[in-house]
């Protein structure tokens, strides 16, 4: 194993024990894949049956596009889970990561014909960037992967109706934190819709200037896990250090 691969797989593991920790996860089911280092058709993803808390570096399987093992693992990948993660990879080269949740309140906003609403801070990251996808049923047939890359586009999200979501990084630390974005803007408007009162909605051109100021890192501001993503390691190597093992 490279040195590469290895700070991979550590990256990986800990991007699934920040989802579960934060009440992201769905049980067994749900994924994340990394793109292996200098390997174009590898990828790391979790072993199926085992819990997101459970998830360390090396119980990772290491597969190509097709599934099949590619290094000797005790543990069995979720195929067809990966029929959406290898048509995303695949497509685009930016999508180093990529993570599927079932969230709570992303899937109660995927069934809003508008998706996301530009309601708060947290959303405009999202403003004129969210994808959407309808629903198919199970996402295990293969002829549903280039309607998936078609909806997705180059957004960094798609929302996939009354299923979840689906976020890219060149890092799982982007990726996570889209995710993290994502479900506490839904959160917010679901509470904001809940509470009977009118809602002010800013107007689309400070929308759009919000937008671009995290995209276009304006000011301070740094792309999505740059600077929050070393102190979530931290705070795992502090309370969960199992998860390099």
């Amino acid at each position: 194993m490279t040195d590469a691969e290895r700070e991979a797989r550590i990256s990986l593991a800990a991007c699934y024990r920040m989802v579960a920790r934060l009440g992201l996860d769905d049980v067994i089911y749900n994924h994340i894949s990394l793109r292996v280092p200098g390997e174009e058709d590898a990828f790391l993803l979790n072993p199926y049956g085992m819990l997101f808390s459970e998830i360390t570096a090396s119980s990772l399987v290491k597969i190509d596009t097709e599934g099949r093992k590619l290094a000797p693992s005790p543990h069995e990948a979720n195929v067809a889970a990966f029929v959406i993660h290898a048509a995303i990879h695949k497509a685009r080269h930016d999508a180093a990561c990529v993570l599927h949740a079932h969230s709570d309140a992303a899937v109660a906003v995927s069934a809003q014909p508008g998706g996301l609403r530009p309601l708060s801070q947290f959303a405009m990251w999202f403003h004129e960037r969210q994808a959407f996808h309808d629903y198919e049923g199970v996402a295990i047939d293969l002829d549903e992967q280039e309607r998936l890359v078609r909806d997705f586009g180059t957004h960094p999200v798609m929302i996939m109706r009354n299923h979840g979501t689906l976020t890219v990084g060149r890092t799982p630390g982007a990726a996570f934190m889209l995710l993290y974005y994502f479900e506490r803007a839904a959160r917010i408007q679901l509470m904001m819709q809940s509470s009977g009162q009118p809602i002010i909605e800013p107007s689309p051109e400070v929308c759009a200037r919000a937008a671009n100021q995290f995209w276009q890192q304006q000011g301070d501001i740094l792309g999505p896990g740059e600077r929050e993503w070393p102190a979530f390691l931290r705070l795992l190597d502090r309370e969960e250090p199992g998860f390099r093992d």
